[in-house]
């Protein structure tokens, strides 16, 4: 077989489209959904993944799939004390099993070189900063014997004092410079205190969330292999295997041309894989070591502890307003861990420096670093936990006034951002609210809580705002036509699940203006052109930025061409780092509106979600098939985040409890019954030539408060600790409402 020959020969049988494949089509009216019709070759029809075959009748293969001749396994072994050193490893009852070829650690591990990334400096030292911290690597020629040696290994271990509890109050919070992503630690716009303190109407409230983990379906994998010449190729299950190429020549001591990383296929990510992981370093340095191809798929109970998770807050939002609603004073106060390896601090003050017309705001982000693994990307990381919190606020303001919440959030839409004062690329944030309330039937809504019933069931609704700012990254592709009218775009773009290969070639298409179906793509290699990682819902904008580039030039060449085209046909290459690194005026971000309804059980207490609808305005929409999917995919997991996902962190062990789907509970197709994605027809020229914005995270956004909020309808008591699960609803629950028809009486 070919596996360690050519890793990028393989891609374009994933990019063929089968040009009988029926096309649904999508219309351009005004609000847009999917059920319209348009060309089917233009950009903005529902063209299908051109990768759905594949994935249905498990002919796409995913990087633990790729087992070259001769291939070995390695069973990391993480470590089972919260803080400490490694004392000994003793390897001579594992390297006796059958199959084992080695057994390596911080003793004999190969040298890597600094990363700017310490959570991928793995065996090169004896510290345990954290429990599931890899502590060695065991290589055997079949995965069963690789377990079986990784359990037989003992490790001793000299423990140290852990804490791996967040407090509000806790003795070591600081304020860092900066939260992810560059924002500022702190932001203070007027006087705060003066404003808040002088309001009509005040609210005060303190919102917390767990951890959470984001558990792709596909586990963290990585097949490496070294050539007699030193050349390293790795299959890896990544979200941009341009930066995994670019870390690994850095640790390795390896110019970039001397790696490819290839990432065909990608069973989700969200952003676990958005950096590289410790696996893809151990499989590397396993090979290395032994000589032999080494495949290592991560078992999905070491995930919680070394591909990152969405940091637990504790979050207080206060918001003076007067009696008309209109918000006077706004601040937006976390608390949040990191660990001791590096510093992360999710930004969910961000948002809020974004939304709502504040004369005065204060946003501080506080950190605290602790034992516990490093926390990472999670889809919408910072908007998601932020916005559950500033929604939720919301609603407590609408409930204080007695204005509706919809009514609301429209009397304080700023004319310009709070933060910065720049004006909006586009912002049609009421036009959602508005759509969405005529879609989902508000008016008809009882304002009062707790007074909806069916027999032990009560029911409410609730509204949230969602958005989610635009980003983009400089990125290179080239076009090439080929004499019997067909074209080939590369671009080193990653296919996370999104349908990127589909979109990128209706891009190429709309911009050579020619047919989808003869453009063909190549992606998720890293000997393709470099292009950015898919992550913050820049992907098909930094991608398909450098495809329309790379087309739009080829076009060019090709009407000032005349005659047959030479058999080498004509290329063309583009680069969009000048485009990409160009500073805007306007302040540029998606947005959009979430409605819910959910009953609650009396009896168990348990929340099931009716209804959910999202609204959105996000720009030009490229492909209603994979958007909608995009949405309703971010919807369903903010379900998750409001009703069940937790990752507890055991203060006296120091490791996450939920570290398997038995236990780490996402939602199922049973939890989300009727769910809808719906989106206005947005004009933005200060985007991008295809006039996007990113949808893959702001659907999951506003899920969670407006789910919140519809709990609180229902049952008429404030829970504002996520996730509402039965035993925080129970205490609260009632026989019935009381004879007012207000709120019950608490059971009991």
């Amino acid at each position: 077989m070919n596996d360690r020959l050519s890793p990028t020969d393989r891609l374009a049988d994933d990019d063929r489209q089968d040009a009988a494949s029926p096309r649904a089509t999508a219309s351009a009216a005004e609000p847009r959904t999917s059920a319209g019709r348009k060309p089917a070759d233009a950009l903005g029809s529902d063209v299908p993944r051109r990768e759905a075959r594949l994935k249905v009748t498990g002919a796409a293969r995913y990087a633990a799939e790729h087992t070259p001749p001769g291939c070995a396994y390695a069973w990391p072994v993480p470590a089972t004390v919260a803080r400490g050193r490694v004392t000994a490893v003793h390897s001579d009852a594992a390297l006796a099993l059958p199959g084992v070829q080695a057994v390596l650690s911080h003793t004999n591990a190969p040298r890597l070189g600094t990363p700017d990334d310490p959570t991928l400096a793995v065996l090169q030292d004896d510290r345990v900063p954290h429990r599931g911290w890899y502590v060695a690597v065991v290589v055997a020629d079949t995965p069963e014997n690789a377990r079986a040696a990784a359990e037989a290994l003992g490790v001793e271990y000299a423990t140290e004092e852990h804490d791996v509890r967040l407090r509000a109050d806790h003795p070591g919070l600081y304020t860092p410079e900066e939260a992810n992503g560059g924002h500022p630690a702190v932001r203070e716009r007027g006087d705060f205190d003066a404003a808040f303190d002088a309001a009509d109407v005040r609210v005060d409230a303190t919102y917390t969330m767990t951890a959470q983990h984001n558990h792709p379906m596909e586990p963290h994998a990585a097949t490496a292999w070294w050539d007699d010449e030193g050349r390293l190729t790795v299959h890896d299950s990544s979200q941009g295997s341009t930066t995994v190429r670019d870390t690994l020549a850095g640790l390795f001591g390896l110019p970039s041309e001397a790696i490819t990383v290839v990432s065909e296929h990608v069973g989700g990510g969200f952003g676990s894989k958005g950096t590289p992981r410790p696996h893809v370093v151990l499989a590397a340095m396993a090979a290395r070591h032994t000589g032999l191809p080494v495949k290592l798929a991560l078992p999905r109970p070491h995930l919680a502890a070394v591909v990152g998770h969405r940091a637990p807050t504790v979050q207080r939002v206060r918001i003076g307003a007067g009696g008309d609603g209109v918000i006077t004073a706004l601040a937006h106060e976390i608390v949040t861990h990191t660990s001791t390896v590096k510093e992360f601090v999710e930004q969910a003050a961000v948002p809020a420096r974004t939304m709502y017309t504040s004369p005065a705001g204060r946003t501080v982000h506080r950190v605290v670093a602790l034992d516990v693994p490093t926390p990472s990307w999670m889809r919408a990381p910072g908007e998601a936990s932020g916005m559950y919190a500033l929604e939720s606020a919301m609603d407590e303001l609408a409930v204080a006034t007695g204005i509706d919440p919809v009514e609301l959030r429209v009397r304080n839409e700023p004319d310009t951002e709070p933060d910065s004062g720049r004006p909006f690329s586009s912002r049609h944030l009421v036009e959602c609210l508005r759509e969405g309330a005529r879609r989902f039937g508000w008016d008809r809504r009882d304002p009062r809580p707790g007074v909806r019933r069916e027999g032990d069931l009560l029911l409410g609704t609730g509204v949230a705002a969602a958005t989610y700012p635009v980003l983009v990254s400089p990125s290179t592709a080239a076009a090439h036509a080929a004499p019997d009218g067909t074209y080939t775009v590369r671009v080193n773009a990653t296919d996370i699940g999104t349908g990127a290969r589909t979109v990128l070639a209706q891009i190429a298409a709309d911009a050579l203006g020619a047919p989808v179906e003869s453009v063909r793509v190549e992606i998720g290699s890293s000997g393709l052109p470099d292009a950015s990682l898919a992550g913050g819902s820049s992907g098909t904008a930094s991608w398909g930025w450098s495809v329309h580039k790379a087309c739009a030039e080829l076009a060019g060449k090709l009407r000032g061409h005349s005659g047959a085209l030479p058999p080498d046909g004509l290329s063309a290459t583009a680069d969009t780092a000048e485009e990409a690194g160009r500073e805007t005026p306007y302040a540029r971000h998606a947005f959009g509106a979430h409605f819910a309804e959910v009953q609650v059980d009396t009896v168990t207490g348990e929340v099931r979600v009716r209804r959910l609808l999202g609204v959105y305005a996000a720009g030009r929409v490229l492909n209603p098939r994979t958007a909608r999917s995009q949405f309703i995919g971010g919807m369903t997991m903010g379900i998750g985040m409001a009703l069940t996902e937790t990752s507890s962190l055991d203060a006296a062990f120091g490791g996450f409890t939920e570290r398997d789907l038995a236990s780490y509970h996402v939602p199922s197709c049973a939890d989300v019954p009727a769910i809808e994605a719906h989106w206005l027809e947005e004009d933005d020229p200060h985007l991008n030539p295809m006039g996007s914005k990113g949808i893959g995270e702001i659907g999951i956004v506003g899920t969670a408060a407006a789910l919140a909020n519809a709990v609180h309808h229902a049952v008429g008591v404030r829970l504002r600790d996520l996730p509402l699960t039965p035993d925080r609803l129970l205490p609260h629950l009632t026989d019935g409402p009381d004879p007012g028809n207000g709120p019950a009486r608490p059971r009991g």
